[in-house]
């Protein structure tokens, strides 16, 4: 089915420069016009920020988010959870609502409303019915722009967050993954977690928060999307109202939107760690250093996770899972950054069989090294990788995030079909040439379970538990 989309043949990767319009004027661009999907237009406001909007008439909600480009690797280490600590405290009351206000005010419509903090950004978002955006506009961008930060409020939501880590803590399936994290960045800030530690939350004093605020929630590093039966142009007044007379609405010669990162050591020596923990099954995690997320290939990892172990018919899953028996979840994933990246097999099972599943994921993936995928495989990745990407557009939600991503990650926003088209082009001697490549570097292992350091060897299997 074909999709008329106006958008231009080369899209830019915009420097901070060309975010800002003549003083006082927004400047508005149509990014592309698609009859079976919706209009996406973005606005530069004259501080920097950016308003991009998708309409769709046939919804009847709009999901609006307000994306800041930082996370918990624009942490030093005593600052290490500030970014997250933040994202909590924003919901506590601004200079015109308290935290009941904030809620009770989304949630009296029928809305929702939440947040989340990564390793590279930070989002809060909501989703109303269309009738109700003025007042989701309204609210977010009060308690992102405008948030009091009061001591009181900072204590509270220490307590909550101290509780958040001790949840973690009882979750080794998740445990492992930041474990597999600082096994492979060790001490650089992607290597950290996101939440930060109970020994660095607990010092943690409100003036450094605030100064953690004000000094990257700048308006240049801050996207505003929505998609939903919305109109580009009220949403634009809208927020302008919304922003007025706060930090927000003026332009402090911020850092340029996308980051320069500290550099990530390329080639590390394999990493073994173990969090000894008294579980029923042992949670292992192995792999090594992927690629970024601007890298080319990233089209053909995404072909070659889905055939390793990206769905019950993956090599890994019908391996250890369907054919052995030896592990309920197995699956791989890649993960991407703006400078590095990750890619790895996660595997729960028996601890008495950890060896021998190990030995399973380390012989598949020497195979797929040597001997690469199949034609068919390819055929059925690409089937995956495509279908998976334009089922998860079916909500505003998701749409709203890919505008957001795409101007705040990328610096483009790339039409769906031409992404269609870029998985399409993967051939079976990309994915190959990546996979020997890849699969050959030094792999690190993480695991969560009944052991002890001594279990475990750097490039080896664990011996079994007593």
């Amino acid at each position: 089915m074909s999709r008329a989309v106006s958008v231009p043949s080369r899209p830019e990767r915009r420097g901070v420069a060309a975010f800002r319009g003549a003083a006082g004027r927004a400047v508005t661009r149509t990014l592309s016009d698609d009859p079976l999907g919706g209009t996406v237009r973005r606005t530069v406001l004259p501080s920097g920020l950016r308003v991009l909007t998708e309409a769709i008439p046939a919804m009847r909600s709009v999901s609006f988010g307000i994306w800041v480009s930082v996370g918990s690797r624009d942490e030093t280490g005593p600052q290490s959870g500030a970014a997250h600590f933040l994202e909590h405290l924003l919901f506590k009351g601004t200079h015109r609502r308290t935290a009941l206000e904030i809620s009770s005010g989304i949630e009296a419509v029928g809305g929702e409303t939440n947040a989340f903090t990564t390793k590279e950004y930070t989002c809060y978002y909501a989703r109303v019915l269309d009738e109700d955006l003025p007042l989701a506009i309204d609210v977010m961008c009060d308690l992102v722009a405008d948030s009091v930060l009061t001591p009181e409020d900072v204590e509270v939501e220490r307590g909550v967050i101290l509780e958040e880590i001790a949840m973690h803590d009882d979750e080794p399936g998740d445990e492992v993954h930041d474990l597999f994290a600082r096994a492979v960045y060790g001490e650089h800030p992607l290597g950290r977690l996101i939440s930060g530690t109970e020994q660095t939350v607990t010092p943690m004093t409100r003036r450094q928060i605030q100064g953690f605020y004000r000094r990257h929630y700048t308006a240049p590093r801050i996207v505003i999307a929505a998609a939903g039966n919305l109109d580009h142009s009220s949403v634009v007044k809208l927020v302008r109202q919304a922003l007025r007379g706060s930090p927000l609405d003026t332009d402090p010669a911020a850092p340029a939107p996308y980051r320069s990162a500290t550099p990530v050591v390329r080639t590390k020596p394999a990493t073994t760690l173990v969090g000894p923990k008294e579980t029923e099954q042992a949670h292992v995690v192995l792999g090594c250093s992927g690629i970024d997320r601007r890298d080319e290939r990233r089209f053909a990892l995404g072909v070659l996770n889905n055939i390793l172990g990206g769905g019950m018919s993956s090599r890994l899953f019908q391996e250890i899972r369907e054919q052995r028996g030896l592990a309920y979840s197995v699956y791989s994933y890649a993960s991407q950054h703006a400078d590095s990246g990750l890619f790895s097999v996660y595997a729960g099972c028996a601890p008495g069989r950890a060896n021998e599943v190990l030995e399973l994921i380390r012989a598949e993936l020497a195979r797929v090294a040597a001997d690469g995928l199949t034609a068919a495989e390819l055929a059925r990745g690409k089937g995956m990788s495509k279908g998976g990407f334009v089922l998860g557009l079916e909500d505003s939600g998701s749409r709203m995030s890919r505008l957001a991503k795409g101007e705040l990650l990328y610096g483009e926003l790339m039409p769906v079909d031409t992404l269609l088209a870029r998985v399409d082009a993967v051939t079976v001697a990309d994915v190959n040439t990546l996979a020997a490549e890849l699969l050959s570097r030094p792999m690190s292992l993480a695991v969560v379970g009944p052991f002890g350091e001594s279990d475990f060897t750097v490039g080896a299997a664990p011996t079994t538990p007593a």
